[in-house]
């Protein structure tokens, strides 16, 4: 596999999928947070979708996407904690071919120095389905600034070294850089 260009960005597309039972559209908050972040960060929100917990209605929408040849990224905020009903993690796990545990351990890592032993309560999982890396963190603001600043986004450029996800991922320009 090609390494790519690390003096280049490349702009990834990227979907933003917010799973709660009490926000809706228009109160979304992290959702625009992740939408805002990766705008920002000069990536495309390819898609966005608000839904229920509902472990299967989760798993549709998210083949779907991991299906897709346009979505490379997924990003997932809400529903990873022991809250009743939460199901993310359980609707996500099935669907991967391979686990990024190191997101989850740094995630919980961080989180320590902010929320003390609460932190060991965030499920938080990454992994690669079909080329498509996905995230599911928890839905707070704090927590979605957290992981994308720290963990995700740096990951999402190719000029991160020593690694990164770039090569990874579908349809990936790196890959057809012939470097």
């Amino acid at each position: 596999m090609p390494k790519p260009d690390l003096n280049r960005f490349y702009p990834l597309n990227i979907a933003v999928l917010t799973v709660s039972d009490s926000r809706s559209c228009d109160n979304d908050s992290s959702g625009d947070l992740l939408s805002d972040s990766l705008v920002q960060a000069g990536h495309k929100l390819a898609a966005r979708s608000l839904l229920p917990n509902n472990k299967y209605t989760l798993r549709a929408l998210l083949s779907h996407w991991i299906a897709s040849s346009n979505i490379q990224i997924i990003l997932i905020n809400g529903g990873t904690g022991y809250a009743k009903g939460n199901c993310t993690i359980e609707a996500i796990t099935p669907l991967l071919d391979l686990q990024v545990p190191g997101f989850g351990e740094l995630f919980r890592q961080l989180s320590f120095s902010q929320l003390g032993s609460a932190a060991m309560q965030s499920a938080a999982v990454s992994g690669i389905a079909n080329d498509t890396l996905l995230f599911a963190m928890p839905g707070s603001g704090s927590a979605c600034t957290l992981a994308m600043q720290q963990l995700i986004l740096p990951q999402l450029d190719a000029q991160t070294g020593p690694c990164n996800f770039v090569a990874h991922i579908k349809n990936s320009p790196s890959k057809s850089c012939g470097g």
